[in-house]
């Protein structure tokens, strides 16, 4: 869970745009707290006008949430796909407006598992042409011959939830295992009895079968095109209930036609559904299911009522689980970060009133036992804060990342271990080629300050009117300043001195309880002894 920003103060309308389990919905209106809209198969130009109405909408692979819903949705914060994958929602349009998408990775997880091992014994042993075959009033026995499970290697690309669900079952019946995926440790690949290859085409060779549970990516698409399928021993067989796309449709049907490849179990395609000249269908070694990995009992109930608990904290506590597009702590590590998410944000709105136009490079440094944690949430934190001054509201902590690259502005994070002054500390700055700011946040007690700018130390509070000297280190500037705010009406709630050596360029940081008018800066930016004035509120 992480924070969610931009929190309404009337009742969150929620759409449930397809069909999710009625202990979901229930969980949706519990409590009365959120106004809940259900719309089944509500049509595209429907949808996208009245998208404007709702704080959140939930659906799962049928509705369409492409980038004109997004942009028509003016007050949507939340999109749920009671699912894992989220081909039919535009993640970043979303992820520009500022929305967050969250999914259910592990609501079907058991039940994709099972269909695909499924899939994996119907093809090892043609269940399904034989089927049909007795029902048809034949009986070929000897046109059906299939083959073990047993002693045989299966090659499973993508280890995360599903894939390791297989691995465990593929084992129970006696299969030796080859694993790829970039992301899993040699520890965890022994743990499952499976072995790890890190080169594809070293992997597709030695398999027996083939089974594919990976997200489909520009990296991922028609990972398995011709030249791969040439790979796999004659004979092989396949598997696919991840996505359509991640086989080239057009190279397997010639390796099934070919026999290369034995047989072929799809449940995802390319097209959903596939067309009626789709030319898998006139072969006899290919079986179809209509994308049925996560159609249980369990599954869809687990499914909704795991989106619907992620969509009442989001919009009603301001927590994220699960999403896509925006990093995602446990609370009981959203209890330690959150006051320095506030910190964070702070800092980088503090930091964009000072810092250089056409800034290249932005850092945030930690120090101390905040460094234990995952710093994402706390970079997009201080990063939206930051891209405030150019973005205006509608910079936050889900689209900042995209903004920035969007600015051509290099995002730096790290972890410092020489505490200084203080040992815990949160640092933000932004750099041009021709010139830098930094500002050093901490807490005294439970209440935030910003300690040095620019290496000066001073003491504020990062809130409210604030207004910024920096001045000749000479007697009387304090008395001048605080004169001319009184003859303006303006009261100074509290005053930080910084200096860089005596008679030096000197850093005076006020805290007023109203923003000074502009004649107050132009009369200071007049004064011989005032080097730049600036005032603004966080």
């Amino acid at each position: 869970m992480a924070r969610i920003e931009g929190l309404q103060m009337q009742k969150p309308k929620v759409l449930v745009a397809d069909a999710i389990s009625q202990r979901g919905i229930e969980e949706l209106v519990a409590g009365g707290e959120l106004d809940v809209d259900v719309r089944i198969g509500i049509k595209p130009e429907e949808l996208l006008k009245s998208a404007s109405e709702y704080a959140a909408i939930v659906v799962r692979s049928q509705t369409k949430l492409t980038s004109d819903v997004i942009e028509a949705a003016t007050n949507l914060r939340v999109i749920g796909r009671a699912g894992v994958g989220v081909d039919n929602v535009d993640v970043e349009a979303a992820t520009k407006k500022g929305v967050v998408v969250m999914n259910t990775p592990g609501g079907n997880t058991i039940s994709t598992a099972e269909h695909a091992f499924s899939l994996l014994m119907s093809i090892a042993r043609n269940i399904p042409q034989a089927d049909a075959s007795v029902k048809a009033g034949k009986w070929e026995r000897k046109n059906f011959e299939g083959v073990e499970l047993y002693n045989k290697t299966l090659g499973i690309l993508g280890m995360g939830r599903i894939g390791t669900e297989i691995a465990k079952r593929a084992v129970a019946f006696g299969m030796r295992i080859l694993a790829y995926d970039p992301y899993l440790s040699a520890a965890k690949a022994r743990s499952l009895q499976a072995e790890l290859v890190e080169d594809l085409d070293q992997l597709l060779p030695r398999v027996d079968f083939l089974t594919l549970h990976m997200p489909l990516t520009d990296e991922t698409r028609h990972i398995l095109n011709a030249r791969r399928l040439a790979l796999l021993p004659r004979g092989a067989r396949i598997v696919n209930c991840a996505r359509g796309g991640l086989i080239d449709e057009t190279a397997l049907y010639e390796a099934l036609q070919s026999k290369h490849i034995a047989a072929a179990a799809l449940d995802v395609y390319e097209v959903e559904p596939p067309p009626p000249d789709f030319p898998l269908r006139q072969l006899p070694n290919v079986v179809f299911t209509p994308h049925l990995g996560a159609s249980t009992v369990e599954a869809q109930e687990s499914v909704g009522i795991e989106i619907a608990q992620a969509i009442r904290a989001a919009l009603l506590f301001g927590e994220i689980r699960n999403a896509v597009n925006a990093p995602s702590i446990d609370a009981k590590t959203l209890s330690v970060l959150g006051p320095y998410l506030d910190l964070c944000e702070r800092l980088g709105n503090f930091l964009g009133f000072l810092a250089p136009k056409r800034a290249e490079r932005f850092m945030v440094q930690y120090c101390g036992k905040v460094t234990e944690y995952d710093l994402r949430p706390l970079t997009r934190a201080a990063l939206s804060g930051y891209l405030r001054r150019s973005s205006g509201t509608e910079a936050n902590q889900v689209n900042a990342p995209s903004i920035a690259e969007s600015l051509g502005l290099d995002v730096i994070e790290s972890r410092q271990t020489e505490p200084g002054e203080f040992t815990e500390w949160v640092e933000v700055s932004a750099s041009s080629p021709s010139s830098a700011v930094s500002i050093r946040g901490t807490f005294f007690g439970n209440k935030p300050r910003i300690v040095l700018i620019n290496g000066r130390h001073v003491e504020a509070t990062p809130s409210g009117a604030i207004l910024l000297l920096e001045n000749h280190d000479r007697p009387g500037v304090v008395g001048h300043i605080g004169s001319l705010l009184g003859k303006f009406n303006v009261n100074i709630a509290s005053m930080s001195l910084g200096r860089d050596h005596q008679g030096g360029a000197a850093l005076t940081i006020l805290n007023l309880d109203s923003s000074p008018p502009q004649e107050v800066l132009d009369i200071l930016s007049k004064d011989p002894t005032i080097l730049s004035a600036r005032a603004f509120e966080l």
